[in-house]
């Protein structure tokens, strides 16, 4: 990255820096860009390690499809109070 570049990432961030913070952080940004493409070098196709997707379903199948309201009865009896087809609860300011 050069000096204009990290000012225009600054004027984007809205920070303030000056000429000579920019040339600081070039020479950081310059290592972690570094650094960032030694870790992208690395060959990691065959590693026992390595899977591409560990994205996997938490959720069950819906085996058991209820209709709805189906259980309405059975919540409004173990209620304390009701009030038609709602629960009665305190007002809470």
């Amino acid at each position: 990255m050069n000096k204009e570049e990290i000012l225009k990432l600054a004027e984007l961030a809205r920070i303030n820096i000056t000429e000579e913070e920019a040339d600081g952080y070039k020479k950081d940004f310059e290592g972690i860009l570094n650094y960032l493409n030694s870790i992208q070098s690395v060959d990691i196709e065959f590693s026992q390690f390595y899977e591409t997707n560990l994205t996997k379903n938490s959720m069950r199948d819906d085996d058991k499809i209820y209709d709805s309201g189906s259980f309405t009865d059975v919540l409004l009896a173990e209620a304390p109070e009701i009030d038609g087809d709602y629960f009665k609860v305190k007002k809470v300011l």
